[in-house]
């Protein structure tokens, strides 16, 4: 594993981490809404790069990364970072992952930069869109349930808000390691500003017409119990993509590759086969 660091078009500091041989395909993991790179697990990082050259980012605003006083609602930024690391790591035919909100930085660096270069998607748990009627951004009850309170500066109002959201994160993990991965993940929430966590839906754009344009593979990947972003948001964007695979987990909440790492690394692996 190594750390790296790059700078966004803004001069906003991206760090991320890679894991596997830097000759095999390039795996670009984008966390969600007040994580970090962190969130994945390390056994799952070791097991994917096993495979793959997998690229795990720091969302700028989150983990190591730096955290500008402003420019979240800004697409053109969250392109810039995606897009300085893939020149740093000299990315060709990558897959790019998105959870949660990871998918919507998904579709910001599609509207900016297009699909040269990049051979395949996966959408976690992921938005598509966000923003009052976006289908793409239809969010569940505990997403409901934190907000506005995970955004508070006051931590006797955060830190409950936080913890019970990260319930949803980890879902059915292992009874012996979901204490430890749920105080890990509260953590990387804590760590992410108030105003990040905040600025981060302080946007709205909609990409229905991007993802219907789009002539990628995609896998869709969603827990049909997630209660961070509803179900019909991974179903809408299926809907409209062209060439989509879904991979629906009964009952499985917002965090299935907490639930079930080696399932999610065998869903990845079966996908990206298919890419060629």
């Amino acid at each position: 594993m190594s750390v790296h660091e790059v700078l966004g078009a803004d001069g906003t500091s991206i760090v991320y981490r890679a894991f596997g041989d830097p000759s095999s395909r390039p795996l670009v993991l984008l966390h969600g809404w007040a994580q970090s790179s962190r969130c994945w697990g390390e056994s799952l990082l070791e097991d994917l790069a096993a495979r793959y050259r997998v690229i795990a980012v720091d969302l700028r605003g989150h983990g190591y990364s730096g955290a500008p006083a402003d420019g979240y609602d800004d697409r053109g930024a969250w392109a810039s970072d995606v897009r300085a690391v893939l020149t740093a790591e000299n990315c060709s035919d990558a897959v790019l992952l998105g959870w949660s909100y990871g998918g919507l930085v998904i579709c910001d660096y599609l509207a900016v930069h297009g699909t040269e270069g990049i051979a395949g998607l996966v959408l976690v748990g992921a938005i598509t869109s966000i923003g009052r009627g976006e289908k793409g951004g239809k969010v569940g009850a505990a997403m409901r349930a934190a907000i506005p309170a995970a955004m508070s500066e006051d931590p006797q109002i955060a830190v409950p808000a936080l913890d019970a959201f990260g319930a949803s994160l980890v879902g059915a993990a292992r009874p012996e390691a979901g204490g430890a991965v749920a105080q890990a993940l509260l953590g990387s929430s804590l760590r992410t500003p108030p105003a990040v966590r905040s600025a981060l839906f302080a946007r709205a754009v909609g990409n229905d017409d991007l993802l219907r344009g789009l002539d990628l593979p995609v896998l869709v990947l969603h827990g049909t119990a997630d209660s961070v972003v509803d179900l019909s948001a991974a179903e809408h964007a299926a809907s409209l993509l062209s060439r989509a695979t879904t991979s629906f987990w009964d009952g499985t909440d917002h965090g299935p590759f907490v639930e079930d790492p080696r399932r999610f690394a065998e869903d990845i692996a079966r996908f990206v086969g298919t890419l060629g």
